[in-house]
Order: C-alpha cells, then sequence, then structure tokens
C-alpha cells in the first residue's frame, strides 16, 4: 500500500516587509489570494492526499474560508512566531501517522510552485528521505564579516533554496526531536535542521523554477500580478 502524502502550507508569518495590514497570505492576486494559490498546487495534484494549512495566529478563521472549497483540504491549524514554531505545529497535528509517511513543506507565500516541480519532490522521496528544490545562483555570492568580503565559494557550487521541502515523517520527527532539545537552535527552513541535527542524512536536491516566487517586499505582489496573469486555471477557477 502507498504512503500517503501530506502537503504542509506553512502560512504562520505576518508578511510585515510586504506592508499592509493582512498578512500576505490574504493579499489577492489574479483575484484569488496567495493562500489560495498555493493550496490549489497541491490540492490539484494527483499524488498528494491532503493539505493541512498552517495559518498566523488570530487568521485561522479567514483561512478556514479560503480552504474550504478545496476537496483535499484536511484542516487548519494555529502556527507558532517562527518558522520553526509553526513546522513543530504541523507536526504535533500528525502525530500519530506513520514514519513512512511522505510529508511536503511548502512556503504559502510561493504561490505558483509547478506540478513539475512538486512531482520531482515527489520522485525524489522514492529514494531520499530528505529533498530540497534549488535554483541556481546566477549572483556571485560572497560571505562578508564586519563589513569585508572573507570567503568567495564558487558560484556554480551554490543553489537559492524554494520550496516545497519534502520528508519521510520519521526523518523530520527525529530532527526536530533533537533540534527542539537544544537550546541553541536556530534554523530558517526544515533541511537545515535536518542537515545540522542529522548530518549522516543526505538532502537530494531537485530542480525548482524561477516562477516559484516568494512574495516578500512590494515588488513581489507587482511580480506575483504577472505571473497570475499568465498562470493556468485550475478546477476552483472555472
Amino acid at each position: 500500500m502507498a504512503a500517503r502524502t501530506v502537503a504542509v502550507v506553512l502560512a504562520g508569518g505576518t508578511g510585515q516587509r510586504v506592508g499592509g495590514d493582512l498578512p500576505k497570505q490574504l493579499i489577492e492576486v489574479g483575484g484569488r489570494t496567495i493562500l489560495a494559490h498555493a493550496i490549489a498546487a497541491f490540492d490539484g495534484h494527483p499524488e498528494i492526499d491532503e493539505v493541512l494549512v498552517v495559518m498566523a495566529a488570530g487568521h485561522e478563521r479567514a483561512a478556514a474560508a479560503i480552504a474550504a472549497p478545496f476537496r483535499k483540504a484536511a484542516g487548519v491549524i494555529e502556527g507558532g512566531d517562527t518558522r520553526t514554531a509553526s513546522t513543530v505545529a504541523a507536526l504535533t497535528a500528525l502525530d500519530g501517522r506513520p514514519d513512512g509517511t511522505r510529508v511536503l513543506f511548502h512556503d504559502a507565500a510561493r504561490p505558483f510552485v509547478g506540478r513539475d516541480v512538486i512531482d520531482r519532490v515527489l520522485d525524489a522521496l522514492g529514494v531520499h528521505a530528505a529533498v530540497a528544490v534549488g535554483v541556481p545562483s546566477p549572483d556571485t555570492i560572497v560571505v562578508v564579516e564586519d563589513g569585508v568580503v572573507v570567503s568567495m565559494p564558487p558560484r556554480e557550487t551554490m543553489s537559492r533554496f524554494q520550496t516545497p521541502q519534502g520528508f519521510r515523517l520519521g526523518t523530520i520527527r527525529e530532527a526536530y526531536a533533537l533540534a527542539l532539545a537544544d537550546p541553541g537552535l536556530r534554523a530558517t527552513d526544515d533541511c537545515g535542521i535536518v542537515h545540522h541535527y542529522l548530518p549522516d542524512v543526505p538532502i537530494r536536491v531537485v530542480e525548482g523554477c524561477e516562477r516559484n516566487l516568494k512574495v516578500t517586499r512590494p515588488l513581489d505582489v507587482v511580480l506575483a500580478e504577472h505571473l497570475a496573469a499568465t498562470a493556468p486555471l485550475t478546477r476552483e477557477d472555472s
């Protein structure tokens, strides 16, 4: 029997860099909210069994109304103050699921993740316990300390991470159990947790896409409007 696959859409942030009174996930681009775009990407994928939304505190009702039309939406839960806390909330909600369950964690602020990217993550999870999505960096990346360049890694070895990041549930559970026991825990994404606390677990990197934009600043909203105008319609649009 094939393992179930859960997509966790992380919408716990408030998006202060975008501006405005609403969390950025509730901003509309192309006639629907950013959160609805993100949910739709997974709801429409044949290998995703359910979608769990982790929403910023105080906005759960709005998120539930957005998620309601999607048949695979399994619920909306309250997120935490950090990305790590929101992932922990999702893992708590998935407590009791088999370790072999496939879990994809996706930033709600990336409304245009394509089916091909999701396919590549799921295919890689057939072999690997942890999978990241990356795109090559077009820029030279340097390490700076006290305003001075201290190293310049070769650009061809650099990738910019996107989401979704995929895991076998048992692997990400174990990594977070170790992380939460560490008083010095600092992390910005889930692959970072696995890399730091389970260094023997290889993280497979699959190809991302420049359309998989993260809406972070006001200019990103303008770009998202343009992408929405060229995005294919889904069942809920028709």
